[in-house]
């Protein structure tokens, strides 16, 4: 397995024939590419309202950028960011954006955290110009677009697997909670709460489907609006059939929180399941005490394990003590799997060179790159990340479907599931009758 600590720590730590290597890499290098900076394009969220996410996503690219031009860029030539803000993205502003970065900058590489409400056009601005684009729209719409025509979209990585998993992972880790004794069901009813998006849809389509086969029945399928902070009719239907279980797959922290506020002061006796935005603080600055004993998921998120200690120490001392690691590991390891596979097929080619950009996207599928958010391996079906372990059951090959508690609002949450990287064991929440 290559990580970037074998191909940039390996040669750099070999003494003299280490220097010489590079040296003879950089000479390469700038014999073919010239010896400027290697334009990287991202078209992000900074405002609206996923600017929480956009701002993380522009942190985890200056760290990694700052990293590898520490360790002596790519090939000898650093690298230099240039950002687009998506704003309320949507398919014209995000289009627009990436367009622009290619025109203005010649970016070989777009790398975005995710956008929404784009029906996945990046992968046709990434196709019609020849570069590589890796995202985090975490859409099973990707590997669909993908399967529609390889040859077309050989160029378009999603970074991490689609959203498609969460339904069955949910759905496995409360069976296995219950196993474990860590919890007893009072009834084998979910409720199911997306809202009106592709990704919260699907995912509660995918819980939906698969219940009845894990051994659990839908007591209530609700739909409400994106974005929403009224949580009265939903919670009211609740609350006359009492579920074991609560599936919020709307993402958005500061609505999460006020569902937990508006939840309280008459709760059921349900474990609560969320999606995403716990992970962001404004979930914990809003929602305080009544966010404990929540838990969220996520299919890639920075784990707090020994390998990402130095990123988690390194993101917190640059961009502060509330900022999101969790959130800027997705684009940081995504500048950081690119930039190896740059490295390994020559250079990073330029928009329009297509066989420069094809050798790229060859290393990248071939690469398998452990990262702070761990394995990420390519899915040739799709062009997506595998999950472990309901994809996959080598968590060597896959990423890790993460479960995460906040059992104190004043700390960060615990990973309680799976088994191979929990840190914590779960705590009931306070709100269920002991």
């Amino acid at each position: 397995m290559l990580n970037r600590r074998g191909l940039l720590t390996g040669a750099l730590g070999a003494g003299a024939a280490g220097a010489a290597f590079l040296a003879d890499l950089n000479s390469t290098a700038r014999a073919a590419d010239g010896d400027g900076p290697i334009p990287v394009g991202a078209a992000l969220p900074l405002s609206g309202l996923a600017a929480a996410d956009g701002i993380e996503f522009k942190n985890g690219l200056e760290l990694a950028a700052a990293e590898i031009n520490a360790a002596g860029g790519i090939l000898g030539r650093p690298v230099e960011l240039h950002i687009e803000d998506t704003k309320e993205m949507g398919a014209d502003l995000v289009s627009q954006a990436m367009q622009r970065l290619v025109d203005r900058h010649q970016v070989p590489v777009i790398i975005n955290g995710y956008n929404l409400g784009t029906n996945m056009v990046e992968m046709d601005v990434a196709a019609d110009n020849d570069v590589i684009l890796v995202h985090y729209n975490t859409l099973i719409s990707h590997n669909e677009k993908f399967r529609s025509d390889p040859a077309r979209y050989y160029s378009c990585f999603q970074g991490d697997p689609p959203e498609y998993w969460y339904g069955p992972g949910f759905l496995n880790f409360l069976n296995t909670l219950e196993k474990s004794g860590s919890w007893t069901p009072p009834n084998r009813k979910l409720a199911i709460i997306p809202s009106a998006n592709e990704y919260s849809i699907v995912i509660a389509n995918a819980i939906r489907s698969k219940a009845a086969e894990y051994g659990w029945e839908v007591g209530l399928f609700e739909t409400v609006p994106f974005p929403t902070n009224q949580w009265g009719p939903t919670l009211a239907k609740i609350r006359q059939d009492p579920p074991a279980a609560i599936a919020v797959t709307h993402f958005l922290p500061q609505d999460l929180a006020q569902f937990m506020v508006q939840f309280l002061p008459e709760p059921t006796q349900s474990l609560i399941y969320m999606q995403y935005g716990p992970s962001l603080p404004a979930f914990r600055e809003i929602g305080g005490a009544s966010v404990n004993g929540v838990i969220y998921s996520t299919t890639i998120g920075c784990l707090p394990d020994t390998f990402s200690e130095p990123y988690r120490k390194a993101y917190r001392e640059k961009f502060g003590p509330n900022s999101a690691y969790i959130t800027g590991s997705q684009t940081y390891d995504g500048l950081w799997d690119w930039a190896l596979a740059a490295a390994i097929a020559g250079g990073p080619g330029a928009p329009f060179e297509k066989e420069a950009v094809q050798k790229v996207a060859a290393a990248m599928r071939r690469l398998i790159y452990r990262g702070v958010n761990g394995t990420y391996r390519v899915d040739p079906d799709g062009q997506s990340a595998y999950c472990y372990p309901t994809q996959i059951n080598d968590p060597s090959l896959g990423m890790p479907h993460q479960f995460l508690q906040h059992q104190d609002y004043k700390t960060d949450p615990k990973l309680i599931a799976p088994p191979l990287y929990a840190t914590s064991p779960f705590v009931s929440p306070p709100w269920l009758k002991k």
